[in-house]
């Protein structure tokens, strides 16, 4: 049959990235037990495309993840190289998302249970340079501490979101970053709690009373400890309770010391 994506373009213009978005796909990610645990990941990839061709093989993308269901650093890279390969391009790139679930003790009864993080990779694959965007959203409590320090009774919390991004040329356990998330917050979230632990919950936040300004500066000085990690950026968001809107605190830093790649994406 005819290869019309082959066919020659006379238009010769330069692509900079065609392919397939949000593909629905089970893969498997390991957790820091070393356990494989599958997951259900939205996935997009794409490759920049050379002017003299018609178009890309979009099949393939889909054939080469479908061999590579097991997502890890070596694997991510892998998927990239391949797909390099089997489409002639310079350039690739992929992204991942899926809700990866940490098993959590509850603070007093001990009672276990699974909290849900969000996750994404976008990795690119540049010539031979090979970068990582490493991100993980983890949902922790806040208290605020003018409203404790203002009010005779009580002070308002709420439910916030940290976000850790990281740029690595090496692992990082999801885990270790949901760690971090939940150590600078005033208090971890958890799925089941029993009376005595919702005592301890909420007065281990009361305890703690932080602004988003303290979460991303407290979460920071502990991954500036991390030297595997480069390029960084840390966001905390509060669903205010008491107000009609969200409070956010944002720092972004850079550790590495190398070059960035010059890729574009």
């Amino acid at each position: 049959m005819k290869d019309v994506q082959n066919q020659k373009d006379q238009r010769n213009i330069y692509l900079n990235e065609v392919g397939i978005r949000d593909l629905k796909l089970p893969v498997e990610v390991k957790d820091s037990a070393g356990r494989w645990m599958p997951v259900t990941a939205v996935i997009s990839l794409s490759a920049d495309l050379k002017g003299a061709k018609k178009g890309t093989h979009m099949s393939r993308f889909v054939e080469i993840l479908q061999r590579n269901n097991r997502m890890d650093l070596r694997q991510l890279r892998t998927i990239l190289e391949e797909i390099q390969a089997k489409l002639d391009a310079e350039n690739s790139y992929l992204s991942i998302r899926f809700d990866y679930f940490i098993e959590k003790q509850s603070p007093v009864s001990g009672l276990r249970s699974y909290l849900a993080v969000e996750v994404e990779n976008n990795a690119s694959l540049c010539g031979d340079a090979f970068d990582l965007e490493l991100t993980v959203r983890t949902p922790v409590t806040t208290l605020c501490p003018c409203s404790k320090e203002i009010s005779e009774a009580s002070a308002h919390n709420q439910r916030a979101t940290v976000s850790i991004t990281v740029h690595t040329e090496k692992f990082v356990w999801i885990e270790d970053l949901v760690k971090i998330a939940e150590q600078s917050a005033s208090s971890p979230v958890y799925t089941l709690l029993k009376r005595p632990d919702e005592k301890f919950v909420t007065e281990a936040a009361y305890d703690r009373p932080m602004f988003v300004e303290d979460v991303v500066r407290e979460a920071k000085q502990m991954v500036d400890q991390m030297p595997e990690i480069g390029r960084y950026a840390i966001e905390a968001e509060s669903q205010e309770s008491i107000h009609n809107h969200a409070a956010f605190a944002r720092v972004v830093g850079d550790r590495s010391e190398r070059e960035d790649a010059e890729c574009t994406h």
